[in-house]
């Protein structure tokens, strides 16, 4: 039970930390860690995951619009699709093999971190301003549809691809891009996690429990810190947390 409880607890840092930085999907952390280190199947660790998400990411949206940090308008076209394509993926995934969802989390938990580090998101709030809102909607709804695909089939992708679609397809600012992402992962969080329950039953609980503390706990912290730091700190902050989870795992895997 403690090193359960210990797992949980890590695994909560990573993805509240993640998810307050750069909305990221709790799943990005929480799926291969339990995956790896207590041998969960993957589909099971996927739907801790995102319920883990859902208080996290509705805790961070909070304090994002509090400081107008949240595109709700265009957010909201994106989170209709998204949710739709959700339920999709997360019916595929309950075909798919766990050792693939496996490798599919911990894989791009590093990359996107390297991605954090290496190249930066920059983009100012004056930029945002000059996209045409006819093609920023055509464009939400087809990376809706992408990102709920994602999202319903291991969840690390779905915060992942809607950070990068938000910032590098639609042009948003970054705190802006995190907290409409946020935003609309609270929603498609609970879509995927109700319908994980349902159809492969209800996880663990003392792992549910854990994780979901942990992860609310600190996302709260990381969205409070993310609104007054820089672009620069969130960048290379979220990357660093992400690239070195993603290494230990990677490297747990190759050595067991």
């Amino acid at each position: 039970m403690i090193y359960t409880f210990f797992i949980c607890f890590v695994a909560g840092i990573g993805a509240g930390l993640g998810t307050g930085f750069a909305g990221m999907s709790a799943a990005a952390v929480i799926s291969p860690m339990l995956i790896t280190f207590l041998h969960m199947p993957a589909y099971e660790a996927v739907g801790i995951a995102l319920a883990s998400d859902v208080l996290a990411s509705a805790v961070s949206s909070y304090t994002y619009a509090k400081n107008k940090n949240i595109d709700i308008r265009n957010g909201f076209v994106m989170m209709v699709t998204v949710l739709a394509f959700t339920l999709v993926g997360s019916w595929v995934a309950s075909l798919v093999p766990n050792a693939t969802m496996g490798s599919f989390s911990v894989c791009m938990t590093f990359l996107l971190g390297i991605k954090f580090i290496v190249k930066p998101v920059m983009t100012t709030k004056e930029s945002m301003a000059t996209v045409d809102g006819k093609k920023r909607l055509f464009q939400s709804v087809v990376c809706g549809i992408v990102v709920g695909f994602i999202c319903g089939f291991v969840g690390a992708g779905g915060g992942m691809m809607m950070l990068l679609l938000l910032t590098g397809i639609l042009g948003y600012e970054l705190k802006t891009a995190v907290g409409t992402s946020v935003f609309i992962m609270t929603f498609t969080a609970l879509t995927g996690a109700a319908s994980h329950f349902a159809i492969g039953g209800m996880p663990d609980i003392y792992c549910l429990v854990f994780c979901v503390v942990s992860t609310l706990i600190w996302a709260r912290v990381a969205a409070v810190f993310a609104n007054k730091a820089s672009a620069v700190v969130l960048n290379r902050a979220t990357g660093i947390v992400l690239a070195v989870l993603g290494a230990a795992i990677l490297a747990v895997n190759i050595l067991g």
